[in-house]
């Protein structure tokens, strides 16, 4: 299949094109490249297999357009595009918009008019679902967990965006699943937890599993915003490529619905254990310094997956622990370019 991938050059973007060659697809990868990282991933894309590139940002409806115009062949097309962080989000949030929302739309737009039979999957956040106030948590083991949700947070559970990123990427997730019901369009809408891997240039503000890796690794300081007991589920990058690949396989399945796509319940970490994996790791204690609770943080975020695995048979395989070893065996091996990334 011919797939164009927005944000292709970014760290799931990348994993992702990295699968789908190996695959024998053809890809198509849209990207501004203003992300840090970008460039060293759109060369290592290169140097695997033959990969298109168009330098595009989203916010120009008539960029967007011409690309799609281009490669109207193009049998899916997967968002990545956006602007990714909740901090960053707070201090530009029309820029956040201009992105997320916009860049969305015009993207839907592009492919409603030129392309509608194009498979259309969109990634979007378990922000959308704010704080959930109205869920019950407490502390168990030494981290947060729900009091009443064994499974996590199911998709019926009610939206509340909480921060402009979760209004941006709330809005996007919306316009997405409509476009199926008003024009028909088979896209399909995965509201992803944490996830994590190789290829990630994570900083303070997101990819938390990537950055305390690289900087405990490298030497670097890196701080715990809350207590550190807050608790995500984890998926490992690999696991969320397979997912999109598997929805593509069942699209008159999948075709107009939303997952919420993560590690589910078996894959839970908080900051401090991941803090204590990573101590182990490298031999040595880590001792990172605490800060106020960021804007939107919440106390635990776990999904419940068990839609995706009934509808087309996807499940998470890789577990935490090893997903963090693989991890940190990459920033062992990439210390130089990661170095120079982020002098």
């Amino acid at each position: 299949m011919k797939w164009l991938v927005t944000g292709g050059a970014g760290f799931i973007g990348c994993n992702v094109v990295r699968r789908l060659l190996a695959g024998s697809h053809e890809v198509v990868v849209l990207d501004d490249l203003s992300r840090r990282g970008a460039k060293e991933n759109l060369t290592w894309l290169q140097s695997l297999g033959r990969v298109s590139f168009v330098r595009q940002d989203m916010r120009d409806a008539a960029g967007v357009r011409q690309a799609l115009a281009t490669h109207r062949d193009a049998q899916v097309v997967l968002h990545l595009a956006g602007q990714v962080a909740v901090t960053t989000s707070v201090t530009d949030p029309r820029t956040d918009f201009e992105i997320n929302a916009g860049g969305t739309f015009n993207l839907l737009e592009a492919v409603r008019r030129g392309a509608p039979e194009t498979v259309f999957l969109y990634a979007s956040t378990n922000k959308v679902y704010g704080n959930l106030e109205h869920e019950s948590v407490e502390l168990r083991d030494g981290r947060y967990a729900y009091k009443h949700l064994k499974k996590g947070v199911s998709e019926t559970a009610p939206l509340d965006f909480h921060s402009p990123y979760g209004c941006s990427k709330g809005a996007a997730d919306q316009y997405v699943r409509d476009y199926a019901r008003i024009y028909g369009l088979r896209s399909v809408v995965f509201r992803q937890s944490c996830i994590y891997g190789e290829r990630q240039f994570g900083i303070e503000d997101q990819g938390w599993v990537a950055w305390f890796t690289i900087a405990a690794i490298l030497g670097r300081r890196f701080t715990i915003f809350g207590d550190g007991r807050q608790v995500r589920d984890v998926l490992f990058v690999d696991d969320l490529a397979e997912c999109y690949l598997q929805a593509v396989q069942e699209i008159e399945r999948t075709a107009g619905q939303v997952y919420n796509i993560g590690g589910g319940p078996d894959n839970r970490l908080s900051l401090l254990e991941l803090v204590d994996l990573l101590s182990q790791r490298i031999g040595r204690k880590l001792d990172p310094p605490f800060a106020d609770w960021r804007p939107g943080d919440q106390k635990v975020f776990v999904c419940d997956v068990s839609k995706a695995q009934k509808d087309f048979g996807w499940a998470p395989k890789i577990a935490a622990p090893a997903g963090v070893e693989r991890l940190a065996v990459w920033v062992e091996k990439e210390k130089a370019m990661l170095e120079a990334v982020l002098a």
